[in-house]
């Protein structure tokens, strides 16, 4: 049965959006800890406050700019609306290449994960755990294709499984692990360790909170962005950093810096919190901690399958925002009845996911450093462009409705500007300067991921004829020609209804599809449905479908004609064509609805809220028939 080509719909409330914001940021942690403890050793607690304290610097900015812009897109969109379509395209270029990035560090620690759960060791060793990686960004690349997944079904339970895990190894490690006289004496610098190396260690701490621009990308779907998503954000973010630094310090307690490295970042650096679980070994029982295990071994699996899930939402997103704007080729907005999305924008993305992990396995031997690096250089020059973007649109468009304002403000020239903007820009600008000269995956990798990117956008504005910097507005689209193979008119008797037939023929010719016309004669409760027609009626029924299917002949369109009795003209229609599969209905509006306060008649506004599939409304402007 044909069903609607829906596009991204306002479904989306704060709990909602709270449970997709903490899932995806706080997933990072299962990540991102035994990275930065690998380098920031017993400096990792106050590396990761450090860098959460600007994330939140930085969610203050992303806050004002989606509920001002509630669109697809996160931060590329208030960019492109500040400067130009140049500038956001760069932006989104970056974003892209960390949502592979995301997806890829997901895929290549859930066999991790896993091992730590089932006691199956060869999933930790290479390249087993590639092939485990690779095979899951497939499935999940199939499993969107082949069908829609909603976020917000099943974020809710992922997130509070998250929330109870993570809260579980807080509790019990405040109350078996966590020694202060630990932590200070390996508060500093270890023995080799410099300040080189905090500044190595700052731009992989980025890593440790992931998922804003997922969240930004779903402005368009919230039911009410200006207030749910900087509730729902801040609310998360806050737990999560705070919980992530506790979970940091009680790692370090656990595993202690010893000869200049810490078993967190080296025995456990792909899956750290199986590795706090298992320091409870002589604190807790062995069934406990085995059963602690498997617990967090699975929660990981689940938590960062579904990352990698929702960083293809946000990827695909992401790609349709840039090509409705004319920065990609048009095809990747096209929507899809069972993906909504480009299924070529999921498959090209689960391919370049798929290299990375490869490169990394070959290129990096299998340094999930390197791709954290990478991840660094993409998500800072977001984050700095977003800020200034923030400060700009105070300048240039003062008047903008802005739902949310990030506080407190300075008056500069007249101007009221955020003092987390004009803080963070500067301050994500640095590390970024420090990535670059610390990160060879940053100095290197980034610039010719950036400069691939800007050939395609130059290619694409070329193509269209269209300037560098010019802005493009969001470009309309029907969906694919194959999407529409019965095209289903419910014919007025009178010059509306061969309007609405002609109509539906120049479409049908166009995209190769077949046409059911119906007449809907609506027959009173007082007489059987299966009773005779009056002859008068009969003979202009008739005469209205013979007219029809001459008009299609003369164009090569295959027009069907058929007689409809129904008690009510809408329940019919709607009925008609989940019986015939039909992929559109087009019907025509009367003038004399739109001057009265309905706009639509009752049977138009029935199957717009019931048809199992597109429905196109002719609306025949004033004068044309008087009826």
């Amino acid at each position: 049965m044909a069903r609607k080509l829906r596009g991204f719909e306002r479904v989306l409330d704060a709990p909602s959006l709270f449970a997709v914001a903490y899932g995806e940021i706080a997933s990072s942690l299962y990540i991102a800890l035994g990275i930065v403890a690998a380098v920031a050793l017993g400096l990792t607690p106050l590396v990761l406050l450090a860098t959460g304290a600007v994330f939140i610097l930085v969610s203050l900015s992303y806050a004002e700019g989606t509920a001002a812009i509630p669109e697809t897109g996160g931060a590329a969109t208030f960019v492109r609306r500040a400067f130009n379509d140049l500038a956001g395209f760069v932006t989104g270029w970056v974003l892209f290449l960390d949502f592979l990035i995301v997806m890829a560090l997901s895929a290549l620690f859930v066999p991790h994960y896993l091992a730590g759960a089932v006691g199956q060791g060869a999933l930790r060793e290479a390249p087993w755990d590639a092939v485990v990686a690779c095979a899951l960004i497939a499935g999940i690349a199939g499993m969107r294709i082949a069908r829609r997944t909603r976020l917000h079904v099943g974020a809710l339970a992922v997130a509070l499984l998250d929330l109870l895990v993570q809260g579980v190894l807080v509790v019990l490690g405040l109350a078996f692990l966590l020694s202060p006289e630990t932590l200070s004496e390996g508060l500093g610098f270890a023995r080799g360790q410099d300040w080189s190396d905090l500044a190595f260690a700052l731009p992989l701490a980025m890593l440790a909170y992931t998922g804003l621009e997922t969240v930004a990308n779903l402005a368009e779907e919230a039911r009410e962005p200006g207030r749910d998503l900087p509730k729902s954000l801040f609310s998360a973010i806050g737990l999560v950093v705070l919980v992530t630094v506790l979970i940091g310090a009680i790692g370090l307690s656990a595993y202690p810096v010893a000869n200049g490295e810490t078993a967190l970042g080296e025995e456990w650096l792909e899956a750290p919190l199986v590795g706090i679980a298992a320091a409870f070994d002589g604190s807790l029982p062995t069934l406990v901690v085995d059963a602690l295990e498997v617990v967090v071994g699975i929660s990981g699996v689940l938590i960062l399958a579904g990352a990698a899930t929702t960083s293809f939402s946000g990827i695909t997103r992401l790609t349709y925002s840039l090509a409705e704007h004319g920065s990609l080729p048009h095809r990747f907005m096209r929507r899809e009845r069972r993906a909504v999305v480009s299924s070529e924008a999921i498959a090209i993305a689960a391919a370049l996911a798929v290299g990375l992990i490869v490169l990394t396995e070959v290129a990096a031997d299998g340094d999930a450093a390197f791709l954290a690096s990478l991840y660094s250089f993409g998500v800072l020059i977001a984050f700095t462009a977003a800020q200034l973007a923030v400060i700009r649109l105070r300048v240039r468009v003062p008047d903008l409705v802005r739902p949310f304002r990030a506080r407190p403000n300075l008056s500069i020239q007249g101007h009221s500007l955020p003092l987390a903007a004009l803080v963070g820009a500067p301050l994500t600008l640095a590390i970024w300067v420090l990535a670059l000269i610390t990160h060879s995956g940053a100095r290197y990798a980034g610039p010719v991921w950036l400069a691939l990117g800007l050939v395609v956008f130059v290619a694409v504005r070329r193509k269209s004829r269209t300037g560098l910097l010019a802005h493009v507005s969001p470009i309309q689209t029907l969906p694919a020609a194959t999407e529409f193979q019965r095209i289903l008119v419910p014919m007025k008797l009178g010059d509306i209804g061969e309007e609405m037939v002609a109509t539906a023929i120049a479409l049908a010719k166009e995209r190769g599809a077949a046409i059911d016309a119906i007449t809907v004669v609506r027959v009173p409760r007082e007489f059987g449905l299966e009773g005779e027609l009056p002859a008068s009626v009969a003979a202009r029924v008739d005469a209205s479908l013979d007219e029809a299917r001459a008009l299609g002949a003369d164009h090569a369109v295959e027009v069907h004609g058929d007689v409809v009795r129904a008690r009510s003209i809408g329940h019919a229609i709607v009925d008609e064509a989940e019986r015939r599969g039909s992929d559109l209905i087009v019907l025509g509006s009367s003038p004399r609805w739109r001057r009265q306060s309905r706009f639509f008649s009752p049977t138009v506004d029935f199957v717009l809220r019931n048809a199992p599939c597109e429905v196109l409304v002719v609306a025949f402007p004033d004068g044309v028939f008087e009826e």
